[in-house]
């Protein structure tokens, strides 16, 4: 078992079941998360007997620093190794607000998007939800930073991790740790349609953020695979109930690929496609990955985004960070592997 697995009270009833006194939780995790000690021996209010039966029964093991990678922007990507030797990057993002990390959900991803960088490394795994978790206590630690958001846009696909992403949600959630609240986090997904729905049943305060990317059925199965499955109406029609039971905007991610899907007709048609969706767009200029062309921006970015603007839809540009270093939207792809 590892503590990082665990809320506050399911921590109190697992110390009770394994003879420590349920006040140990909390001073266990002040440890942890506040004070950023991975050693029982070092707890210092926590008796010899108790810290024996803490280390016999509760992991604290956290992945290994593999390689550090510094952007001219100051943006910081990790290459992180777990004890199996499985391994995933994540990045550490500053911005006005905050300081923002992007973890990985998986080591590998299946999902085949052929403009992200992670479909060429075989899947692996999926990481535990403290595993997940685990990667802002390092970075946090390494960086001497309070990580105040998270989004899961890193390597691997969330929801086709579902049970893991809602143990890491409930754990950073909790105010005895991260207090991380659900408007400070965001679950970006390639569109598996019934996860959607699951997940908006929960009715958490999560920002959702859809890869869309393309305007017509047949073009988006092209580039994403996952499309073939649940097709552009299933998910709009998903995203669309996952507003009416959050009351939050979902985020449509679109990649503008020169030539590809950033004519003004596609603006044209996306506005279509999402006039009666509450949502913003979020433009994203192409970042390179190997074995793509063409690795140059789009042309049209204005212009398209003008487009959408004109037909009420909201629409933002991606500010990308860490580009030098592989580190932006769609690069991450556990580096050593390539």
């Amino acid at each position: 078992m590892h503590i990082l697995s665990y809320t506050h009270n399911e921590l109190k009833d697992l110390f009770e079941k394994h003879g420590l006194k349920r006040y140990r939780a909390l001073q266990v995790l002040d440890w942890v998360y506040n004070k950023k000690v991975f050693d029982y021996s070092l707890m210092t209010n926590i008796s010899k007997d108790d810290i024996e039966l803490l280390k016999e029964n509760f992991s604290l093991i956290l992945p290994q620093i593999e390689r550090k990678l510094v952007s001219a922007d100051g943006t910081v990507k990790y290459l992180f190794r777990y004890p199996d030797n499985a391994t995933i990057e994540s990045v550490l993002m500053d911005y006005d607000y905050g300081t923002s990390i992007c973890v990985s959900s998986q080591s590998g991803c299946k999902m085949g998007c052929v403009f992200c960088a992670s479909s060429a490394v075989p899947f692996s795994r999926n990481l535990y939800g403290y595993e997940i978790t685990a990667q802002i206590l390092k970075a946090s630690l390494d960086s001497g930073k309070v990580i105040s958001r998270a989004v899961v846009m890193g390597i691997g696909e969330p929801f086709d991790n579902y049970d893991n992403l809602i143990n890491f949600l409930n754990v950073v959630n909790m105010k005895e740790g991260f207090n991380m609240g659900g408007r400070r986090i965001t679950i970006s997904t390639c569109g598996i349609v019934p996860k959607i729905y699951e997940f908006a049943d929960l009715c958490l305060q999560v920002n959702l953020s859809v890869s869309l990317h393309e305007v017509t059925d047949e073009k988006r199965s092209a580039i994403m695979p996952i499309n073939r499955k649940y097709n552009i109406a299933s998910l709009i029609k998903a995203c669309e109930y996952y507003f009416e039971k959050t009351n939050r905007r979902v985020s449509f991610e679109y990649a503008l690929i020169p030539g590809q899907n950033d004519s003004f007709d596609h603006a044209k048609r996306l506005s279509f496609l999402l006039k009666n969706v509450m949502c913003y767009v979020n433009v994203i200029p192409i970042n390179p990955i190997e074995n793509m062309k063409p690795h140059q921006n789009s042309r049209n970015l204005s212009g398209f985004c003008a487009i959408l603007k004109e037909n009420g839809i909201p629409v933002t540009i991606r500010r990308e960070l860490g580009r030098d270093i592989e580190a932006a939207c769609g690069q991450l792809r556990r580096q050593h592997d390539i």
